[in-house]
């Protein structure tokens, strides 16, 4: 834990209404039994930097054997990154990877030319009370990399940069901002950070990346005296400073942004790629199902079921 002069507003009132460039109210999905407000894509913004995907899950509770079960399902051409406020939940991939996953910490998957994963609540957690809230994004690849073969990273709390300023305590999840950057292996400029902020506390968005948005979790913010409340996310005009404000009653607030893709990203429900025709591809050999020689794999520890191409697209799992 350090504090962190960059992390301090240089003009308290920085940046206007006008510097809004987008306000965003999430859609509800149910995944089955669960519920998540998707924020990215929206119909009017589908990225905001690399970031294009962003879903809140929860807050949920859940008695004694309730969870979620998200079958394996595969991905290309995107790095999927989760965190939590609260819970757990155990992340299997066919990379081999057994991973749980709590508040804080942070797992990163790069799913390249392919992976495919399935998350669940554990026997373990379902056998007790317990609940679940965080946010779960995607970050689009470049060009470059999206062919790349996968790759998984996790990494816990006491690796991820935590600065603290008057009123304030910010994690730094991914990239680069306020002169710290985070360990995971990124492969494009960006920022992603969780912040806590008591009343009236201020905090500056980080100057360095082109784009920049935040998303209202807990709380409200206000700008230029106009009060946002938790469930929006903001985009925010390149280039100008902006300050935000905590509300009275504090607020807890994720930050994103970062360097644009060179060109555009096209979706098809779990996949996204520079080109339609490496969506048809994937959606081809996921259909296809040779999993012992083909280009997708099962989880080793989880490969009994899986989520099926479905008959629509719709965007995420």
């Amino acid at each position: 834990m350090s504090w962190m002069p960059g992390i301090e507003p240089q003009c308290p009132e920085a940046g206007t209404v006008d510097d809004i460039e987008m306000l965003i109210v999430p859609r509800a999905r149910d995944l089955g039994g669960f519920e998540v407000r998707r924020a990215l894509p929206a119909p009017e913004r589908q990225m905001v930097g690399p970031f294009i995907f962003f879903d809140q899950m929860g807050p949920a509770e859940f008695l004694h054997d309730g969870g979620i079960d998200v079958r394996p399902h595969p991905h290309i051409g995107l790095a999927t990154v989760t965190y939590l406020y609260q819970g757990e939940f155990q992340h299997r991939d066919s990379l081999g990877t057994n991973q749980m996953i709590y508040p804080g910490e942070v797992n990163w998957m790069v799913a390249g030319n392919g992976v495919t994963h399935s998350e669940r609540t554990s026997p373990e957690t379902r056998a007790k009370r317990h609940s679940l809230f965080g946010i779960q994004t995607w970050v689009a690849l470049p060009e470059a990399d999206e062919d790349k073969p996968a790759s998984f990273e996790h990494q816990g709390a006491d690796a991820l940069p935590f600065l603290t300023g008057e009123g304030k305590e910010v994690r730094l999840i991914l990239g680069n901002a306020w002169g710290e950057r985070a360990p995971v292996k990124t492969f494009s400029e960006m920022f992603y950070a969780d912040a806590v902020l008591e009343a009236g506390a201020k905090l500056p968005l980080p100057d360095n990346h082109e784009d920049r948005g935040l998303y209202v979790t807990q709380g409200s913010v206000l700008i230029a005296g106009e009060e946002f409340l938790a469930g929006r996310m903001m985009v925010f005009r390149p280039g100008d400073p902006i300050t935000i404000t905590a509300g009275e009653a504090g607020a807890r607030l994720m930050l994103l942004g970062g360097e644009t893709m060179n060109g555009p990203r096209y979706i098809a429900w779990n996949f996204v790629a520079s080109s339609k025709e490496k969506l048809e591809a994937a959606r081809e050999a996921w259909i296809k199902g040779d999993f012992e020689h083909g280009r997708f794999r099962l989880p080793p520890d989880d490969k009994a079921e899986f989520i099926p191409f479905p008959e629509t697209l719709p965007t995420g799992h």
